[in-house]
């Protein structure tokens, strides 16, 4: 059986993933196989794969052009590989019935580039907000407590692709989040704070909202059909605003001099190795987009 060593970096929102199927391979090969997984962000990860740090970088987006490129001067070429679908899921405390579902013109108001400094309660959000056109109900007059990803994550790009970078753009103001506020790589710190406030407002992926749920209440997102919450269901069919592919990226100098590369990614795309994206708590992908991925990794492998 194989043995050998595999390391992957990136998105903490692909680590749990990336983790059980390392287990399983190991199992599998009878402890041969040595799978290291660390999620420092989505950003920090395609730094260490891009400079060769790293045989597999997991992404809660796709590679930016700009990181493409480091990876090219480098000479690390890479197949992506689309492995789950996640929500992103914007949340409050339980207590918080003021607060039930709010548009992307709402979110950018209280989380967008122009609320830093300015919006410290909901209702400093109101006049913005109506600027915009949302048409989400009035704002409370209380104190608005955020805590959420930093920009070291894929899940806080993946507010600013939802929610921040059309309106911004439109508005000649950078893409980009307010920074002041409590920011954590940690999802647990990041659930901490949006339970410890009764009107908190914070986002993580959908996997950790659901595995925390009793501890904070999903804000169901309306993109203009509707308010829809995050579930399952309305995630894989995209029916839910905020669904994302996540991904992860393979050397492919690590994929030719290392045999537990190819191993590991094996058992990542085998029906065994899938079933742990629902037992993550993730949405699997369809059974299309699943082919596509098998068709690359075959590809790729030659």
């Amino acid at each position: 059986s194989i043995k050998g060593e595999v390391f992957v970096t990136g998105s903490s929102t692909v680590e749990p993933i990336s983790i059980k199927v390392g287990e399983l391979a190991g199992s599998l090969s009878k402890g041969g196989l040595a799978v290291t997984v660390e999620g420092p962000g989505t950003g920090d990860g395609f730094k260490t794969f891009c400079a060769g740090g790293a045989d597999i970088s997991d992404a809660s987006r796709k590679i930016k052009d700009e990181e493409a490129k480091t990876c090219a001067d480098n000479g690390i070429e890479y197949v992506e590989l689309a492995v789950a679908i996640d929500g992103l899921t914007v949340a409050t405390n339980a207590k918080n019935t003021a607060i039930e579902c709010l548009d992307t013109k709402a979110l950018y108001a209280l989380l967008g580039p122009e609320s830093e400094g300015k919006v410290n309660k909901w209702s400093d959000a109101n006049a913005l907000a109506k600027e915009l056109g949302s048409t989400s109900p009035a704002f409370p007059d209380a104190d608005l407590v955020i805590t959420g990803p930093g920009p070291e994550s894929g899940t806080y790009d993946s507010l600013i692709e939802f929610s921040v970078k059309k309106i911004a753009k439109d508005r000649s103001k950078d893409a980009k989040i307010r920074s002041d506020y409590t920011q954590s790589p940690n999802d647990n710190v990041i659930v901490e704070g949006i339970e410890g406030s009764p009107t908190s407002l914070g986002w993580v992926g959908f996997a950790y909202y659901e595995a925390q749920k009793d501890r904070m209440k999903a804000i169901e997102i309306d993109n203009g059909k509707g308010c829809v919450a995050p579930t399952a269901d309305t995630i894989a069919d995209a029916s839910y605003p905020f669904s994302r592919t996540l991904y992860m990226y393979v050397s492919k100098k690590a994929l030719a001099d290392n045999p537990a590369v190819k191993a590991f990614v094996d058992v990542y795309l085998s029906a065994d190795g899938l079933a742990k994206v629902n037992e993550a708590g993730y949405v699997a992908l369809g059974a299309d987009k699943i082919a596509a991925t098998q068709a690359a990794w075959t590809a790729a492998k030659g």
